[in-house]
């Protein structure tokens, strides 16, 4: 298939599987689907052999959908299928360039996919002319370990906002992680572009109100909030939606068509630390041609997300990933972002 790739593209991306420590002769998959952009593909393709990788190309159907509505963003891709073939050809390799449509990072092959020692690059849905601007930012990877370490540490996390969100969450047993968006150990697993700090809660750990206020984005949607909403939360789930607008009876309309309880409870929080990441990048943009990882990490955000959370013993299939603006975020009382600035040492 022909596609539009440009040189500029194909130098960003195999810098980036630099950062991997991608060297010539290396095992490299490129793992992709029906529903894979050409562009993508084909950019990462380039990059791959422009390093000298040895390239394996394993490109999987996309599934049908179930239903009742569209899935997007959820991070759990359901390409492999458990093919075991595929499977084992990723978990094979040194490297594994990931481009499939939703991404690996939930889907349940990746533990086998890891525990053979691949690197995995989950390259997001977003057009490659973005790559463009996520210049490879060294300090990323500081920074975001000082974070996960902070995070660690704590044993509660409390978000406020101007906008009245007040959430306090229980860090007791709750995963904590973080991804500068590359990958060099073996093992292990990056979304680019990166750039944050997360935790996923245990059961029963997150109680409050949430008020996602006009400017906020809602990732599954692909839009950016107009009328504010307001979530109230009760050990984990949401039990209310209150809001005059259509996006909250959007938000309303989308859980409850799936009639997963699981879809209302808390999935992960955590906030964003990348400066090459911009908010406003949405706006530019077609649905069909980004994912909105970059919403997810641009620096000061914080990332509310509802849906499944291994941790918790949660599966579902609805999601949404909540980005918010001008939040603060604070760990036992120390405050690590103000009013959507990160503080100095995260910055």
């Amino acid at each position: 298939m022909a596609t539009d790739t440009e040189w500029r593209w194909v130098r960003r991306y195999a810098e980036q599987f630099a950062a991997c420590a991608l060297r010539p002769g290396e095992v490299a998959v490129l793992l992709h689907e029906a529903s894979s952009s050409p562009e993508i593909v084909e950019t990462a393709r380039l990059a791959l052999e422009m390093s000298g990788a040895a390239v394996a190309d394993v490109r999987m159907p996309t599934p049908a959908n179930p239903g009742p509505l569209p899935i997007r963003s959820t991070g759990a891709s359901l390409a492999l299928a458990g093919h075991r073939s595929a499977v084992a050809a990723c978990a094979t390799a040194d490297f594994v360039v990931d481009c499939t449509t939703e991404g690996l990072l939930h889907a349940p092959e990746l533990g086998e996919i890891l525990e053979g020692g691949a690197r995995v690059l989950m390259i997001s849905a977003e057009h490659p002319e973005n790559a463009e601007r996520w210049a490879h930012d060294p300090s990323l990877e500081e920074r975001v370990a000082r974070g996960v370490s902070m995070l660690t540490d704590a044993a509660e996390m409390t978000i406020t906002s101007a906008a009245g969100t007040d959430l306090t969450v229980d860090l007791t047993d709750a995963f904590r992680a973080g991804s500068h968006g590359w990958c060099t150990e073996p093992g292990s697993i990056a979304h680019w572009p990166g750039g944050l700090v997360l935790a996923f809660p245990a059961a029963n750990r997150v109680n409050g109100t949430v008020v996602l206020a006009p400017g906020d984005v809602n990732l599954t949607f692909k839009e950016y909030l107009r009328d504010p909403i307001t979530l109230t939360l009760e050990n984990d789930y949401v039990t209310d939606i209150a809001g005059d607008g259509h996006d909250a009876e959007l938000m309303r309309s989308y859980l409850a068509a799936f009639d997963e309880p699981e879809a209302y409870a808390i999935s992960h929080i955590g906030w964003g630390m990348n400066h090459g990441a911009r908010w406003e990048a949405m706006a530019m943009w077609d649905k069909s041609a980004l994912n909105g990882t970059e919403l997810r990490a641009f620096a000061g955000n914080v990332v509310f997300s509802t849906g499944a959370n291994e941790v918790a013993g949660r599966f579902c299939r609805g999601h949404f990933d909540l980005p918010m603006r001008n939040c603060t975020v604070a760990l036992d009382g120390e405050i690590v972002v103000d009013t959507g600035t990160l503080r100095s040492d995260l910055a």
